[in-house]
């Protein structure tokens, strides 16, 4: 009897060793040095399933952003510590627009790939694309084993951060408990 891990969707590597892989094989640890207060990187990318891109200060204008940053290998390859982290803000994700956030997670799956995810995981959250991983250098969250690493920031509608979280081996991603509470705190003291 074969055991079948959620975050290896099948035995299929094809598409690991791309030019992904390779620019990111390297460790190079979160290194982002933005303060809180301080104003983020604006970005543009592709997001699965809407025909414009999606630009970031676009988003934050209308309403406080949730960027999770995270790290899926292939559309068949998740990482195991960010697989249940991006089922988790898919679940929450209603709740998180009840208060007054948007999400956005940046992944660094090509297009093709993205779209499968997303279909697989049933995402409700806008998935955008970012096989160059332009965004992610932009926001430091370093890169380990052909993948940038995951982060989550919270920004204001004047597009400064309120919140980070990077990458460590104690704690992969911010817990979404931790992420629903610094929204709260941002909208009450809005």
């Amino acid at each position: 009897m074969a055991i079948q891990l959620p975050f290896l969707t099948s035995n299929n590597f094809s598409g690991l060793f791309n030019d992904r892989f390779w620019q990111n094989a390297w460790p190079v640890p979160a290194h982002n040095q933005l303060l809180q207060g301080e104003a983020v990187p604006d970005g543009e990318l592709p997001a699965v399933g809407l025909a414009n891109q999606v630009r970031l200060s676009a988003v934050w204008q209308e309403q406080p952003l949730l960027l999770a940053f995270t790290r899926i290998f292939t559309e068949h390859q998740y990482c195991p510590l960010c697989y249940p982290h991006l089922k988790a803000l898919n679940e929450h994700y209603e709740t998180f627009q009840s208060k007054g956030a948007a999400v956005l997670v940046v992944t660094s799956t090509d297009q093709r790939q993205s779209e499968q995810v997303a279909a697989d995981l049933g995402l409700k959250m806008p998935l955008l694309v970012d096989p160059q991983c332009r965004l992610f250098r932009k926001y430091g969250t370093g890169q380990a084993l052909g993948a940038p690493l995951p982060a989550q920031f919270l920004i204001d509608r004047q597009g400064t951060l309120r919140y980070k979280h990077l990458f460590s081996f104690l704690e992969a991603n911010a817990p979404i408990e931790r992420l629903l509470k610094e929204v709260e705190a941002l909208q009450a003291g809005a």
